[in-house]
């Protein structure tokens, strides 16, 4: 359980990174991030990396697909870790 939680918060502290990163590139008018990549990482148990991302940087907070899949994808991290809490 503790590599598992170890290995989430490393992963949603990725996501955070990259969504700071492509809100620097749309302020400075470099190459974005495409918003399939963002939305990709937030699903693959990436949800509370991206909500926060999303939040702290004031970035894509206008679209709805965007918090639409951030609820998804923190169910599926709350399903996940209920899976390892009664598997363990």
């Amino acid at each position: 359980m503790f590599w598992f939680l170890l290995i989430l918060g490393l992963w949603n502290l990725c996501v955070f990174a990259v969504y700071g990163a492509d809100k620097i590139k749309a302020v400075t008018g470099g190459w974005r991030i495409s918003e399939a990549c963002l939305l990709t990482l937030a699903l693959l148990f990436g949800g509370i990396g991206g909500m926060l991302g999303m939040i702290a940087f004031r970035h894509k907070i206008r679209k709805p697909k965007f918090i639409a899949v951030y609820f998804l994808a923190f169910l599926d991290i709350v399903a996940a870790m209920l899976v390892c809490l009664l598997a363990f």
